[in-house]
């Protein structure tokens, strides 16, 4: 999560060391982690100082060691116009660290032998199959851009998924135009699904051959409908009862219910300098209302961060 270059009102720092995950930590004192109470002081003045200048609205620290919570502190607002100080139990969107999740749903069914990670991705979702990849070839003399579409050499894999090496980036290749092909489609709205997504990235051409570059984008969605498929579940459901349940992840969802709306931070954007400001888009409250598009890159779970199994009954 960035300060500043992403739009999220506050961030949580996680340091864990000593095998502290998944082992049920127990908060206990700073020493009897090993840990230097007058340097965990420091943590608290500078994140301070960051919340008075306006940089960030508010934070949260945690610190594991040797399987205990040695520095656990909140720091600031979790709505600061309103005056709502931090709390522990705060809720955030996690945005694109949905994806690391994605990729732990497609490795639980590939370890059960559901598919192969070289198979082609049109095996389970034909809407994928026989893709073309646009080309884009500027005049070095005109600068006149000619653009066309040329086969994939190959199928996009489920490998390149995971990777980032399908073809497919977030914005989708120009058409003869110059105009978005995705921006036409909708490809990003998410009042559709995933599968009604996946089928408009069909239509278009790859912006890369697979398997040829490295390009962010809607990979991970891709895979949330793989899930889907695969699996015969809708994907919130998937992870709800694969990953979720199993470690306690209580507060982890697509939706943020009525009775724990005042525990979700406010959203805040960049603003002048390095401070921030009150993010006005819908993505503001976007989450307390039922999710449609349960997407696997950034549709953003939201989290609770002492519930992860950072604690002993346990985060887009």
């Amino acid at each position: 999560m960035k300060l500043v270059t992403r739009v999220m009102s506050m961030f949580v720092l996680v340091l864990l060391a000593g095998g502290a995950v998944g082992q049920g930590v127990r908060s206990v004192a700073p020493n009897g982690t090993g840990l230097s109470s007058e340097r965990l002081d420091r943590i608290g003045a500078v994140m301070n100082e960051h919340v008075a200048k306006g940089h960030i609205a508010g934070a949260i620290g945690l610190i594991a060691r040797r399987g205990k919570i040695g520095y656990f502190e909140t720091y600031g607002f979790q709505d600061k116009e309103a005056g709502v100080a931090m709390r522990k139990d705060t809720m955030f969107r996690m945005y694109s660290m949905t994806k690391p999740i994605t990729g732990v749903a497609v490795m639980i069914l590939y370890e059960e032998g559901k598919f192969y990670l070289t198979d082609p991705v049109s095996k389970y979702l034909p809407e994928l199959g026989n893709m073309q990849v646009a080309v884009v070839e500027t005049d070095p003399k005109s600068g006149k851009k000619t653009r066309y579409s040329v086969p994939a050499q190959r199928e996009i894999t489920i490998l390149d998924l995971l990777r980032h090496t399908s073809g497919i980036d977030y914005a989708g290749p120009e058409d003869l135009d110059g105009k978005r092909i995705y921006e036409k489609l909708g490809t990003n709205s998410v009042d559709q699904t995933i599968g009604e997504m996946v089928k408009k990235i069909g239509q278009a051409p790859l912006v890369h051959q697979p398997g040829t570059m490295w390009e962010y984008g809607l990979s991970m969605d891709v895979l949330a409908r793989l899930v889907e498929v695969v699996s015969g579940q809708p994907y919130d459901k998937f992870l709800e009862q694969r990953i979720f349940k199993p470690l306690g992840m209580v507060d982890t969802g697509y939706t943020v219910p009525p009775e724990k709306a005042n525990r979700f931070s406010k959203l805040y954007a960049p603003g002048d300098g390095w401070t921030i400001k009150p993010n006005t888009t819908p993505a503001q409250a976007s989450y307390l209302k039922p999710a449609v598009n349960f997407g696997g890159g950034n549709r953003a779970h939201v989290i609770r961060p002492d519930r992860h199994k950072l604690s002993s009954d346990a985060g887009s």
